[in-house]
């Protein structure tokens, strides 16, 4: 059985910027890793660097220009979290003070991941709200 993480967050900025900095590889790097590529339509190249040892890979599967991202997600090199293993699925809400994203992790193979990839998206979710509502996140600290 597979574990699926949720989260909210809230960003003062509109769909069309938070989509540009989920999908746009100079403003990803704003916010998390160290080298992007991505191909924002169904089949395209999600990838992202971490650093020289962490890289996370996929492929789009759904992409709505300002209202929804879904893409498979893993590691190199993991054998838990293989690329392709996992589902990202961003949902991006119109509000009155900007836009409510919905995020959904699934295909975890285990408490545990679930747990680690909580901890992880949680802090790159507070620096894409900090970067998307034209802020300086700062230098980015890693979460092990």
């Amino acid at each position: 059985m597979t574990e699926t993480l949720h989260s909210e967050i809230e960003i003062a900025a509109p769909q069309a910027t938070v989509f540009a900095f989920l999908t746009d590889p100079d403003k990803i790097l704003r916010w998390m890793g160290t080298k992007a590529t991505m191909e924002p339509h169904p089949g395209g190249v999600y990838l992202v660097s971490m650093n020289d040892t962490h890289t996370a890979r996929g492929h789009f599967v759904e992409v709505i220009p300002v209202h929804r991202l879904a893409y498979s997600f893993g590691w190199d090199g993991n054998e838990s979290v293989p690329p392709g293993s996992g589902l990202i699925e961003i949902d991006l809400i119109e509000t009155d003070g900007g836009t409510l994203v919905r995020f959904t992790h699934g295909g975890l193979p285990d408490e545990k991941e679930r747990a680690s990839h909580e901890k992880g998206w949680t802090h790159y979710l507070r620096r894409l709200a900090v970067a998307a509502a034209g802020g300086e996140p700062g230098p980015d600290t890693p979460v092990e």
